[in-house]
């Protein structure tokens, strides 16, 4: 009892400091800010979006920092004050900006119904228009956001408002549909394959198409009066993804939870060129992007590839004078939205890469105040155009561009004597190609027995996936992994950049996966992962359509590209794998040729890597010169 007694004061002592710390903070706010919440800002069809406002007293004109999310903002959760809105609007205000946050229609005490960037692009333009209008404005706005709270900033900016002068967009694959090579509709799909992060995400965000509803024409006045008792905000009982991520068919896996009926039941069927991704607020390459922008991408995040694929995008195409040369970038040896997180000795995983800290306040704010104040200060003079972090020499670097200037792309081709299974095979990974002794490695790929996915670049998947770098070497023992590692290297390389891979594939099956790992293996034999890509291969030649393969027709493949930053020091060693699936970072594929999302019957397939002088498959790494 003692124990129990001695935990429960603490509790309480935790609890009144939280509590005090909370008051603490809105006085602070209070004392310099005019706090004007539940705004029912209107949108052209008539709906309002709940908007919380923090604006300097007095009656000056700012500008505004605004931050448009899916997620609750409400300051009051469970009849408790919170911090996290508070801490950043006092941070705003306190620099002479107002700081304004909105959920997106159909969100809370948002009216509408909400669909995943499939809401109207215009609710960005309009929110814009009233902002820009207000008497407090200064006629200028800038986006802030990781994640949802930022995917939806592209699309938004290329409706070109004449108020939008910056964003700072972090983590924002979400909102990325089509750029370059990379075709993933929001990250919903790699290479055609679904990523899995979604079923699980959606399930505790997707409001239930019978959830309560407040009154249309209720009042500020009484929002801000339940806001206090009521946050509109479901409860969803508690799922073991690793579970449940199981279910087939694929469709039925959120009612298999007894999760609510939502956009999930639409999304699901839907095919990679589908009309209904591009209607949406999903950004692609056809659309104007002409603001000045400020990306966050991290190295372990779900879609650091097409991030910087779309900086580059906008440096390239940008038409208004100042707009390409306003393009910055920071990658992170970070998860998905963790950029603060990083530590005098940041681990990612299981593996630690050092000090990446960066003060980003001052980065952001610095930002801010050269676009939306338009002040003279060190921003451009101090901050490189692209500032990366190095894993393996673990430090910063800093460039022109990305990929850096004169990157050699070197093939590393793929060898065996037709063993390559497990990394106790005799797969060889040499810039030698192969000769007549190389011979096609096989693996059979069962869909019921898939490659479990073990950390990798991922996000939000519950209890199901841990992100980040861990040692892959025990789980290299499967005879359905080919695995290709070079020889222990007597000088040290960096690879930076995008990686390219082209393989030769055929199956016995009408359609598989082909999916592949960059490892880096340290003199200890750990293994640990880098980046990892997959390609369904029905969508071979392009997402637009669908060919199914010929019964051991050699086929060739060219996956998504790959993206890190990374030192193989001396003595370590450059390692791939290959095989079919990575579950559940990717839905598996049955294998049938089938719809494969209503389908509960898989089949078992052999698959054939195959390298050789006519077949060549080759993994192409950027290597960075000495003196780069």
């Amino acid at each position: 009892m003692k124990k129990i007694s001695l935990l429960f004061i603490g509790f309480l002592l935790a609890f009144q400091l939280s509590a005090q710390d909370t008051a603490a903070i809105y006085r602070k706010l209070d004392s310099i800010a005019i706090i004007d919440q539940k705004v029912m800002m209107p949108m052209r069809d008539g709906i309002r979006l709940a908007t919380d406002i923090y604006r300097p007293k007095g009656n000056q004109q700012v500008p505004i920092v605004f931050s448009r999310t899916p997620y609750n903002f409400n300051t009051w959760v469970d009849g408790k004050m919170t911090t996290r809105t508070l801490e950043e609007a006092y941070a705003a205000v306190s620099r002479g900006y107002a700081y304004v946050v909105q959920n997106e229609r159909g969100r809370f005490f948002s009216e509408g119904e909400w669909d995943i960037l499939g809401t109207p692009l215009t609710d960005g333009y309009d929110a814009f228009e009233w902002m820009s209008k207000q008497s407090w404005s200064n006629g200028k706005i800038g986006l802030i956001g990781c994640s949802s709270t930022a995917e939806w900033q592209m699309a938004a900016a290329s409706l070109n408002h004449p108020a939008l002068a910056a964003m700072v967009a972090q983590g924002f694959g979400a909102g990325v549909g089509r750029v370059g090579k990379f075709f993933e509709q929001g990250n919903w799909y790699r290479g055609g394959a679904q990523q899995m992060l979604f079923t699980a995400w959606l399930y505790g965000t997707q409001h239930d198409l019978y959830r309560p509803r407040l009154p249309k024409d209720i009042s500020q006045q009484d929002l801000q009066r339940i806001q206090r008792f009521y946050d509109m905000g479901p409860e969803m009982p508690r799922v073991d993804w690793a579970d449940k991520l199981k279910h087939l068919p694929v469709k039925d896996i959120i009612k298999n939870a007894q999760g609510s009926t939502g956009i999930y039941d639409k999304m699901i069927v839907r095919k990679p060129n589908d009309p209904a991704w591009f209607q949406g607020g999903l950004y692609h390459d056809n659309m104007p992007m002409e603001v000045p922008a400020f990306w966050f991408v991290s190295w372990y995040d779900v879609s650091s590839a097409p991030n910087i694929a779309l900086f580059n995008h906008v440096r390239n195409t940008a038409k208004k004078p100042g707009v390409a040369d306003n393009q910055y970038l920071i990658i992170a040896p970070v998860l998905h939205c963790s950029y603060k997180r990083a530590t005098e000795n940041t681990v990612v995983g299981e593996r630690s890469v050092g000090d990446a800290r960066l003060n980003y306040d001052e980065l952001t704010w610095g930002w801010f105040d050269m676009l939306l104040k338009g002040e003279q200060n060190n921003f451009k003079t101090s901050n490189p155009r692209v500032r990366y972090y190095t894993m393996g020499s673990n430090k910063w670097q800093q460039a022109e561009s990305f990929p850096l200037p004169n990157t050699e792309m070197r093939s590393f081709y793929l060898n065996s004597g037709g063993s390559a299974n497990s990394r106790l095979g005799d797969g060889i990974l040499s810039i030698k190609k192969p000769g007549a002794k190389s011979k096609p490695d096989r693996f059979t790929y069962d869909p019921m027995n898939p490659v479990p996915s073990y950390g990798g670049n991922v996000c939000c998947t519950g209890n199901a996936i841990q992100g980040g770098s861990f040692d892959q070497s025990a789980m290299e023992l499967r005879n359905d992994i080919l695995v290709y590692t070079s020889e222990e290297l007597k000088e040290g390389v960096e690879v930076t950049g995008f990686i390219e891979t082209s393989l030769y594939v055929s199956s016995t099956g009408p359609d598989t996966d082909i999916t592949i790992k960059l490892i880096d293996v340290y003199p200890d034999g750990k293994a640990y992962n880098l980046d990892e890509t997959i390609q369904r291969l029905r969508y071979r030649e392009g997402y637009d359509k669908e060919v199914m393969m010929e019964n051991d027709k050699v086929y060739k493949v060219d996956l998504t590209p790959m993206v890190t930053s990374n030192y193989f020091a001396p003595g370590h060693r450059i390692r791939i794998e290959i095989s079919s699936s990575n579950f559940p970072r990717f839905e598996r594929n049955l294998n049938t040729g089938g719809n494969n999302y209503d389908e509960s019957e898989g089949r078992v397939v052999e698959n054939t890597i195959h390298h050789s002088a006519k077949y060549p498959s080759v993994i192409r790494l950027p290597i960075i010169k000495a003196g780069n």
